[in-house]
């Protein structure tokens, strides 16, 4: 008996060490912008085109898009002209974090992985350059 509990109890530690935000994030997002294969989520240096068209593209012009109008309530997040006044006005990083006051984006989706959204801000933090 002795020894099932602690087969059990050493069991439960190894599942409970084995899942980590880190591993979630990873699994959301393998490969973070950057490129593939590089561990970890790089902000620094975020470019527009390289780096934050890529996280729009995937999660927001479907909705979002200079073509689209589906379900876009107006909001052009395609092309720098139009993403530029949302995000120095603070809107882009309200909707993405699902903060207070702002409609939560995507819509009827899950929030964008903590190394998308910190790369964006990081992109808007260092001037929202169109580079």
């Amino acid at each position: 008996m002795k020894r099932l509990v602690i087969v059990l109890a050493g069991s439960m530690l190894l599942f409970a060490l084995s899942c980590s935000k880190k591993s979630e994030d990873n699994v959301n997002n393998p490969d973070p912008p950057g490129g593939p294969g590089i561990p970890g989520c790089d902000t620094a240096n975020r470019q527009y085109a390289a780096h934050v068209v890529p996280i729009l593209t995937a999660n927001c012009y479907g909705c979002h898009g200079a073509s689209s109008n589906a379900g876009s309530g107006g909001i052009v997040l395609e092309g720098y002209n139009n993403l530029r006044p949302k995000a120095v006005s603070g809107t882009l990083i309200g909707v993405i974090t699902h903060a207070a006051g702002f409609p939560a984006m995507p819509k009827g989706g899950a929030k964008l992985s903590d190394c998308n959204i910190n790369v964006i801000r990081s992109w808007i933090n260092n001037g929202a350059q169109n580079n």
